[in-house]
């Protein structure tokens, strides 16, 4: 299966992906990593895995271009790891039911950013993670996938969010490899 990544942030998910398949346990490729960020660090660590990283400057034709870009390598699944923009047409045609999310919440609960803040100011006693496919709006695509974990009395920000991510790692590795396996794919 090939794959594209897109990005903004660090490239935690992306890194996890890649050790994955680089480990036997995906099998894709991914063929093309884009950021909207010129210093992301998802596109530092697509160069370390000898990866094509690209920025892609946003506006309002970042998805024509993206898609072309994809298109042309011949992807067959994108999946989002931190691309803080809301994908639009003809990202979304060129690729309908084949663009997946991870996002930091158990949606519908928390949709947006800093979800793990969201649920601590909510007083919320769970949250988890949700592999979604994207759709025209902001996290509101068919879930894939949830994984849930309890807030503990103690978590912060920081130390929730760095539970959740640990459990993301996890799940988009398992909601890819039931897609891949899929007849949808």
């Amino acid at each position: 299966m090939k794959i594209a990544v897109l990005g903004s942030g660090t490239g935690s998910n992306f890194s996890a992906l890649q050790k994955a398949i680089v480990q036997g346990e995906l099998e894709a490729e991914i063929m093309l990593v884009i950021s909207d960020h010129e210093e992301a660090g998802i596109l530092k660590k697509a160069k370390q895995f000898g990866i094509p990283a690209l920025f892609e400057k946003g506006g309002k034709d970042f998805s024509e271009r993206v898609a072309e870009k994809l298109v042309a390598e011949k992807v067959q699944v994108v999946c989002l790891a931190g691309l803080m923009r809301l994908v639009k047409r003809p990202l979304l045609e060129a690729f309908p039911n084949r663009i997946l999310n991870i996002h930091p919440s158990l949606l519908p609960l928390y949709p947006g950013k800093e979800a793990w803040k969201q649920a601590l100011d909510d007083g919320a006693t769970q949250t988890g993670c949700t592999v979604h496919l994207v759709d025209a709006g902001m996290d509101t695509g068919e879930v894939i996938l949830q994984k849930q974990l309890d807030i503990l009395k103690g978590d912060t920000p920081e130390t929730l969010h760095a539970r959740i991510q640990e459990l993301e790692y996890q799940a988009y590795q398992e909601a890819l490899r039931g897609f891949i396996s899929s007849e949808a794919v």
